[in-house]
């Protein structure tokens, strides 16, 4: 059994374990929950009713949420010729071609982010083991195999959010920070779960949405009511 330190179990006294909280009440709670001595991360998680070992029922997609994720991403562009000026000005943080695909065998990773144009897929595809497992695989599903470079770079750091469903069947995405305003997460959040929402394969049957938690980095999770969410989505109802 895991122990929890003092600072935790303190924490985990402000929410009532096993409970769905409507979404603006569970983040206040977890707003009231931060205590790190570093401004936490706001994660989601969603669990789906699907099966992600089938083909068809693959979730994956990307959003770019309202007010950003509050950290600063490191873009990384795979690009030759003409475009990598494009990715310079654009803001990309590295631009290369083969020079950085051997940087990366070799074990180097300070970039949050891959954009590839179409043409260096065929060698940054050797790179599938290393950038796969960490979701940084440009993948034209998510925008990032293209040759709009300025317009794919400009999204990340805009505060775009790549997402793919693992093989527990539960999608996790950052959503902002915890010294966002409760207004600011509650919009990134429901811009989220309308693009997750958006995304239900055609063959998935029965419930879709079945969990949705809320947590920050270093405290416990929230279980947020689904219905809530949904009813927001389907209703329009402002946020605050």
């Amino acid at each position: 059994m895991v122990k929890r330190g003092k600072r935790y179990r303190g924490v985990e006294e402000k929410r009532e374990r096993g409970k769905e909280y409507p979404l603006d009440e569970a983040v206040r709670r977890l707003k009231e929950m931060g205590s790190a001595k570093f401004v936490e991360t706001v994660e989601i998680a969603v669990k789906l009713g699907i099966d992600p070992r089938k083909s068809d029922q693959m979730v994956r997609g990307s959003i770019v949420l309202p007010h950003g994720t509050g950290k600063k991403m490191r873009v990384l562009v795979f690009a030759k010729g003409e475009k990598v000026r494009e990715a310079e000005e654009a803001g990309a943080d590295y631009v290369g071609a083969e020079e950085l695909i051997e940087k990366i065998k070799g074990g180097w990773l300070d970039f949050d982010a891959v954009v590839s144009t179409p043409d260096m897929m065929k060698d940054v595809g050797k790179l599938g083991k290393i950038l796969g497992p960490r979701g940084l695989m440009p993948s034209p599903k998510t925008g990032t195999v293209t040759f709009e470079l300025e317009k794919a770079i400009k999204e990340i750091l805009a505060g775009k959010v790549d997402y793919k469903v693992d093989k527990g069947s539960v999608v996790h995405a950052p959503v902002g920070k915890i010294d966002f305003s409760e207004e600011q997460l509650v919009e990134n959040i429901l811009t989220f779960m309308s693009s997750v929402i958006k995304e239900r394969p055609a063959s998935a049957k029965g419930q879709y949405v079945k969990k949705v938690y809320i947590s920050s980095t270093m405290g416990p999770s929230i279980r947020v009511s689904r219905q809530d969410i949904l009813d927001r989505l389907l209703h329009g109802v402002p946020v605050g």
